[in-house]
C-alpha cells in the first residue's frame, strides 16, 4: 500500500512539474498575443471614410480596436507601437472570385452538382495561399470550375494559417452554417456533349428545371413541419438549392456575353434568389439593366490578349461604366487568370479607365465583401471588425508600390523583409513549382 501511495505522490508531483513548464512557457506567449498593438505614423485608408493622415490603428485578440488621427485615440499604456511613417495602411484586400487551394467540384457524370463542395478538395498548406497574402489579399471567394451549369459549392476563406480547411473558414460550423455560394455558369464553357447541354436555350432550361424541382422539395420540408416521418428521402443537393431559394446561399455567377448576362439576371429573378454576376465582360453594354436588378458585379481586367471569344469585347471602362449606373462592382483575380500579388493594379486599371480612386479602392475591399456576405466583418478599418490590414510601401494604385505586410485578424502572415516571404512576393527559381493554378472544370 506504501508503495501505491509513493507511486500516485511521484505521479502528481511529476504533472504538477509539467503543467508548471507548459504555463511557464504558454503564459508570455498568451499575454503577447492579447497585448494591444498600435500602428503610428502612417497613412490611413480605411475605405470606410476619407484617408487620414498620421493616422493611429490600434489592435487587440483580433480586432480593430480604434482608428484615427493621432492626438485623438486613445492608446493602452501596454500597447506594442509599430511605427509606419511613410506607408499606407488600407484594408486586407478581399477577392471575390479565386481558384486558390487547387480544389476542385462537380465531374463529368453531369451538368448539374450543386452538392459538391470545394472545401472538401482545398489544400490549406497550398503556397497559393502564402502567393495571395503577398499580393494583400485576407479573404477569398474560392470557386470550382465554370465548366458545369453548376459545379458546386464555393466557400469563403480568411487566409489564416491552417492545417486543416476548418481552420480559415469565415463561420464556425459548416454543418449549421453556410459556408459559401453555388457556382454557376453560362455561355460557352459549360455547353458540349450530353449530359451536358448543346446549346444556350438548352443551358437556361436544364437550370430551370432543376430549380423547380427544388421548389417542389422545398414545399415537401415546409409540409413536413419538422415531421420525420413526413420529411422527404433527405437529399443534399436539393438542400442546397433550399438555402439559395432561401436566400441563405448567394449564387456566383459565371457569364460574359451580355446576352448571357440578362439570362442569368432572367433566372435569379424567375426564382427569386441572390445572385453575383462574374467577369461580366460585356456588362458596359447592358449596364442599366444590371442596375435595374439591383445585382453587385465582380469584375475582371486582364493585361495581354487572349482567352476566349465570348471575352472578346472586355473593356477595361466595365468598371467605370458599372459605377456611373449605379451598380455595387468589385473587381477579382480569378487566379491564377491574374495573379494575386498584383491585385492592387486592377484597381488602378479601373481608375485609367474613369473609375472614380474611392470607387476603386472599395471594389478591392467592401464591395467584395458585401457579395460574400462579410460585410461586418472585412473591407474597411472601422471600431469592432476583424484586424485584417496590409502596410504598403507608397499609393495602392501606383505601380511602384508594393506590399510590405499583411495582417490576419491581428497576426502578421506575410513580411517582405522576411526571406521566406520576399519569395512569395518577388519570384525566383522553383519558387512557384507548386503553386500553379489551373481551372478544372471536372472534364475535357
Amino acid at each position: 500500500m506504501k508503495d501505491i501511495i509513493n507511486k500516485i505522490q511521484g505521479q502528481s508531483m511529476k504533472r504538477f512539474i509539467q503543467l508548471s513548464i507548459l504555463l511557464i512557457f504558454c503564459i508570455p506567449t498568451l499575454l503577447l498575443a492579447q497585448q494591444p498593438k498600435v500602428f503610428t505614423g502612417g497613412k490611413i485608408i480605411p475605405i470606410s471614410g476619407d484617408p487620414i493622415d498620421n493616422g493611429v490603428l490600434v489592435i487587440q485578440n483580433g480586432e480593430i480596436i480604434a482608428v484615427g488621427t493621432q492626438g485623438k485615440v486613445d492608446i493602452p499604456s501596454d500597447a506594442k507601437t509599430y511605427d509606419v511613417s511613410g506607408k499606407v495602411i488600407m484594408p486586407g484586400l478581399v477577392d471575390s472570385h479565386s481558384h486558390v487551394g487547387g480544389g476542385d467540384g462537380g465531374d463529368q457524370s453531369s451538368a448539374l452538382h450543386p452538392d459538391t463542395r470545394i472545401m472538401d478538395s482545398i489544400d490549406p498548406r497550398s503556397d497559393t495561399f502564402k502567393k495571395a497574402l503577398a499580393g494583400g489579399i485576407t479573404t477569398v471567394n474560392v470557386m470550382p470550375g465554370s465548366g458545369h451549369l453548376m459545379s458546386g459549392q464555393t466557400v469563403y476563406l480568411k487566409l489564416r494559417k491552417a492545417n486543416k480547411i476548418e481552420d480559415m473558414l469565415l463561420v464556425e460550423d459548416p454543418q449549421e452554417e453556410v459556408a459559401g455560394g453555388l457556382k454557376m455558369a453560362n455561355g460557352t464553357n459549360p455547353i458540349g456533349k450530353g449530359p451536358f447541354p448543346g446549346t444556350r436555350a438548352k443551358s437556361a432550361s436544364m437550370v430551370r428545371e432543376l430549380f423547380i424541382k427544388a421548389q417542389n422539395y422545398k414545399g415537401k420540408v415546409e409540409k413536413a413541419d419538422g415531421d420525420p416521418e413526413k420529411m422527404p428521402t433527405r437529399d443534399i443537393g436539393m438542400e442546397t438549392l433550399v438555402d439559395v431559394l432561401n436566400g441563405k446561399r448567394i449564387v456566383h455567377h459565371h457569364t460574359h456575353r451580355h446576352d448571357d448576362i440578362l439570362t442569368a439576371i432572367r433566372l435569379a429573378e424567375e426564382f427569386d434568389y441572390r445572385l453575383v454576376l462574374h467577369h461580366v465582360s460585356e456588362a458596359w453594354k447592358v449596364a442599366d439593366e444590371i442596375a435595374e436588378a439591383d445585382i453587385p458585379a465582380s469584375i475582371i481586367v486582364l493585361d495581354s490578349p487572349g482567352g476566349k471569344m465570348e471575352a472578346v469585347d472586355i473593356k477595361y471602362k466595365n468598371g467605370a461604366v458599372l459605377e456611373d449606373a449605379g451598380v455595387t462592382v468589385g473587381y477579382h483575380t480569378d487566379a491564377s487568370i491574374t495573379d494575386t500579388r498584383l491585385f492592387l493594379r486592377s484597381g488602378a486599371f479601373g481608375v485609367r479607365a474613369g473609375m472614380s480612386r474611392k470607387g476603386a479602392l472599395k471594389a478591392l475591399t467592401i464591395e467584395n465583401a458585401k457579395m460574400l456576405d462579410a460585410q461586418n466583418r472585412v473591407g474597411t478599418l472601422e471600431k469592432g471588425k476583424d484586424a485584417d490590414f496590409i502596410i504598403l510601401s507608397g499609393d495602392p494604385l501606383s505601380v511602384y508600390t508594393r506590399v510590405q505586410q499583411t495582417w490576419v485578424e491581428g497576426k502578421k502572415r506575410f513580411d517582405i523583409s522576411n526571406p521566406k516571404d520576399r519569395k512569395y512576393a518577388t519570384g525566383g527559381y522553383n519558387v512557384f513549382e507548386r503553386t500553379t493554378q489551373n481551372h478544372n472544370h471536372g472534364r475535357k
